[in-house]
């Protein structure tokens, strides 16, 4: 048993539909989540300073004594998981391979597609992944960069939205993929709108699932489980405007938003993994 929290953090509040899923699968646990709103977006970012910033920002939250961190943001761990993990002294878990696994098996055709950052789509990560576990996949990846932003401000319907969709939409259905990937951890609060325009013989996988499933089983083989039966806490951190912060990540956690605290970001980049 382990009762340190998991640390877990994101370009902004997207990363809190991985926090919901956590807290659903492992309501014992303790966790502490900090969004980066200050620097958002990293879509548009070079992949160094996704880099450094997941650098800085792990350093931190170690410091904070967790068990176990989360990227919960794909632009970060298609920046920087393996460096990371190579680096530190933690267990650290995070996107692309989940959703990816998850995918491999769900497809009938062998036609998967990817909605995802323009930094998410560069790295290759996802095609990477995709084809070492199925070689005779067609991947079709589709970058997406108003999505993220929109959805970050609060806009999850609006007709604007709608026609943006649509036309990211339009390449997978016209590839005939029968499987796609929300490879963004904000997408999935555009889930029904995808659904109907992408058509029912479509399965979207969500990151935020997958990766909720690999916490736990990282926790499991770890013996690291809190103790069962508890209620677990939660806590936030951000580096940008607190009131938009919590305005907005209450629509996502669709939970009371209470503690938390600003990190400057002038102490933030004093951190860093050598």
């Amino acid at each position: 048993m382990d009762p340190r929290p998991i640390g877990m953090f994101d370009s902004g509040v997207g990363g809190l539909t991985v926090l919901h899923e956590c807290l659903v699968t492992l309501p014992e646990e303790d966790f502490i989540y900090l969004g980066d709103n200050g620097r958002f977006p990293y879509g548009s970012r070079t992949a160094g300073e996704i880099r450094d910033f997941a650098g800085q920002i792990a350093s931190h939250l170690l410091a904070l004594d967790v068990k176990l961190l989360v990227v919960a943001c794909n632009s970060a761990t298609a920046a920087a998981l393996p460096w990371l993990q190579e680096r530190l002294d933690a267990a650290i878990v995070g996107a692309v391979f989940p959703e990816s696994e998850a995918a491999v098996q769900i497809t009938r055709n062998r036609r998967v597609g990817v909605m995802a950052t323009e930094a998410t789509i560069a790295s290759g990560s996802y095609r990477r992944a995709l084809t070492d576990l199925d070689a005779g996949l067609d991947v079709f990846s589709q970058p997406c960069p108003r999505l993220a932003s929109m959805i970050q401000n609060g806009d999850v319907s609006s007709p604007a939205m709608i026609e943006i969709v649509k036309g990211y939409a339009a390449p997978l259905k016209a590839a005939g993929v029968d499987t796609v990937i929300l490879g963004c951890t904000h997408y999935p609060l555009v889930t029904p709108m995808l659904k109907r325009i992408l058509g029912r013989d479509v399965t979207l996988v969500s990151p935020a699932q997958e990766i909720a499933r690999l916490v736990a089983a990282t926790l499991r083989r770890k013996g690291a489980q809190n103790r069962t039966g508890r209620e677990g806490r939660y806590s936030f951190l951000c580096t940008g405007d607190v009131e938009s912060f919590v305005e907005v990540g209450a629509r996502f956690l669709q939970m009371p938003f209470e503690n938390v605290s600003k990190v400057e970001i002038s102490g933030l980049e004093r951190m860093g993994v050598a």
